[in-house]
């Protein structure tokens, strides 16, 4: 089995370095090491979708991306990502979100992106023996005063109890605004901040005082005031380590003393989880209160 996952895993590595050109059945036996026939099927089998379906839908998500920043390239943006005519980018634009790209393009509400996960990632997490210490980074910044666009889950504590709450398509909804640091975040909410029966972990976007664009069904708007973090930042780290990672960071980040830079640990706001992506190491952000000048 660990096989199959290996293979299907090459095949979107292949998809995502080749987006914009063609992709043919051969290009992902090739990566995957099996017939086009097999390999097919595989893909189908571990991801639920068709190789044409995934492609597809990645390529109208990664448009809807382009499009934010480029109003009025609907054609460029088709072409730049393997769309064989304008009129049928248009179509499937269509079908896809409910819109047309050139609307979005001048107004570019929130969209359910598609935003797939490796294969790989989705297996049981194996326990990997810690390796020897790494370097945590550590620096503190300030957050405005800002609302914050949210979907509260039921109960989760963690990012897979959110998923199986609430659908692992929040995350794609949310890459399509326009949110500070330019990516949506996770957060654990404290009390204070929390509603009767709804989940501590939250996904969200954090946005300008003054945001009053929509809000899709399901969400909601709060508003987080001015605060210093802690910043850890982990070192880069292989993708399939991201559990160790996550570990390692939190136990530097439990061991840190605040008082080094003049603050004391703060409960009463949200902890911030960064997604993980291994080339910049995992991030998470810890609020504080200031005890000195």
């Amino acid at each position: 089995m660990q096989e199959q996952i290996e293979a299907v895993q090459r095949m979107q590595e292949h998809i995502q370095a080749h987006l914009g050109e063609p992709i043919t059945p051969a290009n992902l036996a090739r990566a995957s090491r099996y017939s086009p026939w097999h390999a097919c099927r595989l893909f189908a089998r571990l991801t639920g979708l068709s190789p044409a379906d995934y492609i597809r839908r990645l390529r109208l998500s990664r448009s809807a991306l382009l499009l934010k920043n480029a109003p009025g390239k609907v054609a460029e943006v088709a072409f730049s990502l393997g769309f064989q005519s304008v009129d049928g980018y248009q179509r499937a634009f269509l079908r896809e979100f409910g819109r047309n790209p050139g609307s979005y393009a001048r107004d570019p509400s929130p969209l359910y992106l598609f935003m797939p996960y490796g294969v790989k990632f989705r297996q049981p997490r194996r326990r990997i023996a810690m390796q020897a210490p790494r370097t945590v980074f550590v620096s503190l910044v300030e957050k405005p005063a800002r609302r914050l666009l949210l979907k509260r889950g039921v109960a989760a504590a963690d990012y897979f109890a959110y998923c199986e709450e609430v659908g692992c398509d929040v995350w794609g909804l949310l890459q399509s605004i326009e949110a500070f640091g330019g990516e949506p975040i996770c957060l654990w909410l404290p009390p204070a901040y929390r509603k009767p029966n709804t989940s501590e972990y939250v996904q969200g976007a954090e946005l300008p005082l003054e945001y009053e664009g929509a809000v899709p069904e399901g969400f909601e708007l709060i508003e987080l005031p001015a605060a210093p973090y802690l910043m850890f930042q982990g070192e880069p780290f292989a993708e399939e380590n991201f559990a160790q990672a996550i570990e390692e960071l939190r136990g530097a980040a439990a061991k840190y003393d605040p008082s080094r830079v003049g603050c004391a640990w703060e409960d009463g706001l949200p902890r911030v989880q960064l997604e993980p992506i291994g080339a910049r190491g995992y991030i998470e952000l810890l609020p504080v209160r200031r005890i000195r000048p």
